[in-house]
């Protein structure tokens, strides 16, 4: 039983990981990565400081958490990395109490509470690490292994031999 509950948790924690990173892969291989000035543009009108070396950091940080999340190794680092562009994202970008116009505000509101809930998932995954199935946990089945100690070897006996 306790095999099969490992193997739910290996996959829903998968699942989990892949689902939280693709907004954040795709929206940099299709739009951040090949859109750069158009990008630049756009941090610099919503007041992103030096929007250029941002958005080259915001980048790195976007690339590197979403492949440490879909191979599930330094999953904590990689979470984190997507939390603070998250963070920042959203201040930026999704700034609701400063938009007069209800209907803007409204779906501002809405981007910026959907960027809450992302956060949810991210700090989930610094909390409680990738799961069983990933390199995270391997790791961690390897260092369980070696800390208990070598396991012992089955005592062969020799059976006693009939007497003729």
């Amino acid at each position: 039983m306790e095999q099969l509950a490992n193997a739910i948790q290996g996959f829903v924690s998968l699942v989990a990981r892949l689902a939280l990173m693709t907004i954040f892969l795709v929206s940099t291989v299709a739009n951040k990565i090949p859109q750069f000035s158009q990008t630049v543009d756009y941090m610099g009108r919503e007041g992103v400081p030096i929007p250029k070396a941002a958005l080259a950091g915001a980048i790195g940080l976007l690339l590197l958490g979403s492949l440490s999340l879909i191979v599930g190794a330094w999953t904590r680092i990689g979470a984190f990395f997507l939390l603070v562009f998250l963070c920042a994202a959203t201040y930026y970008f999704h700034d609701f109490w400063t938009i007069a116009d209800p209907l803007q505000r409204q779906l501002q509101t809405i981007q910026f509470l959907k960027n809450v809930s992302i956060a949810g998932g991210l700090l989930t995954l610094m909390a409680f690490g990738g799961g069983p199935w990933s390199v995270d946990g391997w790791i961690d089945r390897r260092q369980a292994e070696v800390e208990a100690g070598p396991t012992p070897k089955p005592r062969v006996t020799a059976k006693p031999t009939a007497q003729a």
